[in-house]
């Protein structure tokens, strides 16, 4: 059992609604929440063209194993959203899988990119998760 000191927060993105325009605009959707180890891995802070400072930097998360497929976007952890203070909820029970390519993780209020979850060895164990830090950019 990894355990761990911090509660991360896994988002996907909703099938968004239509704008007056006629855009479609995704609003993120919780569901799933692990314990885990956050753990820096590489990064750098340095000056953009236009003398903006930016934050780029790599992170593990470990924690226990649990699976990511057929996750319903009913699941409710806080019904108020970190980034925006909005309250919102689904009305489908729409089943997701958590994957790299479709989603997010908060951390203390931080936005991070999934860039890689690994079950090493597929012994179900632990995962390692990679990401990216995204902070204040709106993921």
């Amino acid at each position: 059992m990894i355990g761990g000191n911090i509660l991360a927060l896994f988002q996907v993105k909703d099938g968004g609604k239509k704008n007056a325009i006629g855009e479609r605009e995704h609003n993120w959707v919780d569901v799933a929440s692990s314990k885990g180890w956050l753990d820096l891995s590489g990064g750098e802070s340095k000056y953009t063209t236009y003398n903006a400072k930016i934050q780029e930097s790599t992170h593990i998360f470990l924690c226990d194993y649990q699976t990511f497929k057929g996750l319903s976007g009913e699941w409710v952890w806080d019904t108020l959203n970190f980034i925006s203070g909005e309250i919102s909820t689904l009305t489908s029970d729409k089943k997701v899988d958590v994957t790299s390519e479709n989603a997010r993780m908060l951390i203390d209020g931080l936005i991070y990119q999934i860039m890689l979850i690994d079950d090493p060895m597929n012994l179900h164990q632990h995962l390692e998760i990679y990401l990216k830090f995204v902070g204040g950019q709106n993921g």
